[in-house]
């Protein structure tokens, strides 16, 4: 039937608005009136608020803001304070870290302080939100997996611009801030290091973002294909399959050639999505640390086949003419 294949929500329940479990003695209470979004409904609940904030939330958000601050100013100071040129080259601005000079020392703002000092905070601002997600999860009696998952991407930005750039001795090698800036970064730090698509943990974090994306498409797109049948009710699934249940179960194993259960296929999209950016924060790290030249390494081991010979051997002029260094 038509009516199933929107992929936007065509029931929404509208009961009175929930204020939420319980929360522990001692925790901020949750502030906003809760109010209600037929569009907003469209896409997931209906109902917004109330809110928690707590004191790690408001101290995240002081940090975040000042690190925005810090970035937008040095970026408006680019354009002399000129907001039509701001929001026109907006893309192209960018927050740079220190000459290779300073090596690891505190540069002037000018040179690089101004980058220190918006990573500092945005760091800053990052850990104390997943101690918020945490904690949250702890005291709400739920399990820790949002807040794991969030780790592996701080995982990755954390090598980006503090662990790798520590171990080559220079803030220098660290990712400017800015849209464009950071993405010539990363074409510039592939053709350093003799092309990053032979990293094999790059490989394998490109693996796993493509898997991750089309696990979750095909799961979701699988609970939506049998919500008629009461898919997305999958708790009870899990426990007492049912005819929803049944169903997917043989279309996976006619389609994938195996069964993901009601519960296994959020394991799978768990991994997959998390192994992504810890693969990645990987390869990053062996970049110039351990692997000067990743296509070189992959000649040597085999994965990638070396240039031909078209040209004959090059023979140095100072050793033609017998001269030694």
């Amino acid at each position: 039937m038509a009516e199933y294949q929107n992929i936007f929500t065509r029931v929404q329940v509208r009961a009175p608005a929930h204020m939420g479990v319980e929360a522990p003695a001692g925790s901020w209470p949750r502030d906003g009136k809760p109010w209600f979004s037929y569009l907003l409904g469209k896409i997931g609940d209906a109902q917004l608020g109330p809110f928690y904030l707590g004191g790690l939330g408001l101290a995240s958000l002081i940090c975040g803001f000042v690190a925005i601050e810090i970035i937008g100013l040095n970026m408006a100071a680019a354009v002399h304070w000129n907001p039509v040129e701001f929001v026109r080259q907006l893309p192209w601005l960018a927050l740079e870290p220190p000459p290779a000079k300073y090596g690891l020392t505190i540069p002037p703002l000018a040179e690089g302080g101004w980058w220190l000092m918006a990573g500092f905070f945005l760091t800053v601002s990052i850990l104390l939100w997943w101690a918020r997600m945490y904690t949250r999860a702890r005291e709400l009696g739920m399990g820790t997996h949002i807040a794991w998952a969030f780790a592996s991407a701080i995982w990755l930005y954390l090598v980006l611009g503090f662990i790798r750039p520590l171990l080559m001795g220079s803030w220098s090698e660290a990712v400017p801030f800015g849209i464009f800036p950071h993405l010539d970064w990363t074409a510039a730090f592939s053709l350093r290091y003799g092309n990053l698509f032979y990293n094999p943990f790059h490989m394998l974090s490109i693996a796993f973002l493509y898997g991750s994306t089309l696990i979750f498409a095909m799961h979701g797109a699988t609970i939506l294909a049998v919500s008629r049948y009461g898919g997305e009710r999958e708790i009870e699934q899990v426990v007492d399959r049912g005819t929803a249940s049944e169903r997917a179960a043989l279309f996976w194993r006619w389609t994938m050639g195996f069964n993901a259960t009601m519960e296994s296929i959020h394991r799978w999209g768990w991994w997959f999505a998390v192994l992504c950016p810890l693969t990645g924060g990987i390869g990053i790290l062996l970049s110039g640390t351990v692997v000067d030249n990743w296509y070189l390494w992959a000649v040597k081991h085999g994965v990638a086949p070396s240039y031909p010979a078209v040209f004959p051997p090059v023979t140095d002029p100072a050793a033609a003419q017998g001269v030694t260094p």
